[in-house]
């Protein structure tokens, strides 16, 4: 199969082969032409696997058959959760159009609003923002949301992680029930089969890889080393092994600081990528690791579906995430578009139980390697894959006792059971 067979016109096939993409991937095959019959779509696959063609080609084809968009008018809009994938999914959206005659603006916070603002007084065909900057354009009555005749919903369940529902709704409220509605997702979760139920009708399901895989082209590994000597252990890595371009995630954005400030001294170009970073920090730290002037780019999860980087070839868990999930995220950022990829996790004893739930997720044991030198002291356990996680128990309130002399919620010393003995405590 071909991008041709597909029913793309020539001026967006053109685009594709400049590109140098000859064979659609399996969710573009499957997404382009149901959204070109103008079906509403759900399609769950891993990242790295075409998304953003899916969506962008057809829709692209579809607008540039209508009549363009006026001003502060919006034809298609594309609702991204991070700056990063905004960006990413702009800069496809004028590579496929380069041939067509369509407009489309980017629009994010953390950056002037007032250059947004003049691009949208123009009308845009296609719209790419993230949900918080959208409702402010819309409250400054700078775009008009009204006559949308397409939407998108990318990463739809890591805009849920990170508590955009509310938002999400308030634009939901703003659009036309009359539209074409699309969710592309890495899962879908209850929580999104949920809000997908009051979104789309009658839609299309493309799932390309089982729930919550790995990819196969992504070597792992984990290294047991203790907790203090995490850092050590990494700059070892990059010097022995001559990584010239390797993706670290910490759990904090303090741990990102620091880390790179370590690896700083230690004479490894290092930038630190997270969301206290303004967005032009933020740009040029990606801009530079691209490049290759910045060896190291130190990112905490917000970059873990949003950084679209060519052949990466390294990517290390410095610490592992708290949700299993974002672990497979993680380490897809590596391994794209059938290139091969490593992902290496550094793993402390005090993480046994993130490394429990993380295998028992992709139902696979991640091979351990011991690197001389770092021996841990405090080594870490092998986790059972048919255990289950064990629950925290519920607290459950002591009922309220209202015998006379007692204030409520407390009850009264129990007698003895033997007069003159002791008191026993119950086991």
């Amino acid at each position: 199969m071909n991008f041709t067979s597909l029913g793309l016109s020539a001026p967006l096939l053109q685009a594709v082969a400049e590109q140098g993409y000859e064979t659609p991937t399996p969710v573009q095959a499957q997404a382009i032409p149901a959204v070109l019959e103008g079906k509403d779509v759900m399609a769950a696959a891993q990242t790295g696997t075409g998304k953003t063609a899916g969506f962008t080609l057809p829709i692209l084809e579809q607008l540039a058959k209508g009549q363009r968009s006026q001003s502060k008018r919006v034809r298609a809009l594309i609702i991204t959760p991070t700056r990063e994938l905004a960006a990413q999914i702009g800069e496809s959206v004028t590579a496929y159009g380069a041939h067509l005659p369509l407009r489309s603006a980017v629009v994010f916070g953390g950056v002037k609003i007032n250059p947004q603002i003049a691009k949208l007084r123009q009308g845009v065909d296609i719209l790419v923002a993230t949900p918080g900057r959208l409702l402010d354009l819309h409250n400054q009555q700078c775009v008009q949301l009204d006559r949308i005749e397409v939407l998108v919903l990318d990463e739809a369940d890591r805009m849920l992680d990170m508590g955009f529902i509310h938002d999400i709704r308030k634009v939901l409220a703003l659009l036309p029930s009359k539209r074409q509605t699309l969710m592309f997702s890495a899962t879908f979760s209850v929580e999104i089969r949920n809000l997908a139920k009051k979104l789309v009708q009658n839609p299309v399901e493309i799932s390309v890889t089982p729930r919550n895989t790995t990819v196969e082209t992504v070597s792992q590994q984990m290294i047991p080393v203790d907790k203090k000597r995490k850092p050590a252990l990494l700059t070892h890595l990059i010097k022995e092994q001559q990584w010239s371009q390797v993706l670290v995630f910490t759990r904090t954005k303090h741990g990102a600081n620091r880390l790179t400030k370590q690896l700083l001294a230690k004479d490894i170009q290092a930038v630190p990528i997270h969301g206290n970073k303004s967005q032009n920090a933020r740009t040029k730290a990606l801009a530079g690791f691209k490049k290759g002037t910045v060896q190291v780019l130190v990112a905490t999860d917000i970059a873990a579906r949003g950084l679209d980087i060519d052949q990466l070839p390294q990517v290390v868990n410095f610490d592992l995430p708290s949700v299993p999930e974002d672990y497979v995220h993680r380490i897809g950022r590596t391994g794209r578009a059938g290139s091969s990829g490593q992902a290496i996790s550094l793993v402390s004893a005090d993480e046994f139980k993130q490394l429990s739930a993380i295998e028992r997720l992709i139902k696979n044991r991640i091979p351990r390697e011991y690197i001389v030198g770092f021996e841990p002291v405090n080594d870490v356990p092998a986790p059972r894959l048919d255990r289950p996680q064990a629950r925290p128990k519920k607290a459950h309130p002591a009922k309220p006792d209202h015998r006379a002399g007692q204030r409520p919620g407390k009850r009264p010393p129990r007698k003895p059971l033997v007069q003159g003995s002791k008191r026993r405590e119950r086991p």
